[in-house]
């Protein structure tokens, strides 16, 4: 299996305003881009004996876009399978845990949030992880 990605997003606790992190390389799933090829498989792998967990995802997250220990915050309930040429791979959700989102924290990585509507020219399997995401946060 290859490493799990990872989605953030920051949801307004006074207006429910909800705003993905896209990455400085363009795309929503991270630490690294998911493949060109890479498609939603609904099908769980048979042949899987191991399972990722997320919290060491966030924790690399964290690091990576220099945010304090326990900024961001597993959403239960979403766990996504893509797979490529390359193999299958995990998708989880996390969120940040913030008031308001980092936005000069993680524009010094190269990322930026952005609404859902802006996420238009994303390749098929990131809108359609989006879409996930988002029916999940507004429940």
């Amino acid at each position: 299996m290859n490493p799990p990605r990872l989605i953030l997003y920051h949801k307004q606790s006074t207006s429910a305003r909800t705003r993905f992190l896209r990455l400085g390389h363009g795309g929503m799933c991270g630490p690294e881009p998911l493949p060109a090829d890479a498609v939603l498989s609904d099908e769980a792998d048979p042949s899987a004996t191991v399972v990722s967990h997320p919290a060491p995802l966030i924790r690399a997250a964290e690091s990576r876009l220099g945010l304090s220990a326990g900024s961001l915050e597993a959403e239960t309930g979403f766990r996504c399978r893509v797979t490529s040429a390359q193999g299958p791979s995990e998708v989880f959700l996390a969120r940040f845990r913030s008031t308001d989102p980092p936005f000069d924290t993680v524009a010094a990585q190269g990322g930026a949030f952005i609404d859902l509507t802006q996420a238009r020219g994303l390749p098929t399997v990131e809108l359609e992880l989006l879409r996930r995401a988002y029916e999940l946060i507004l429940g």
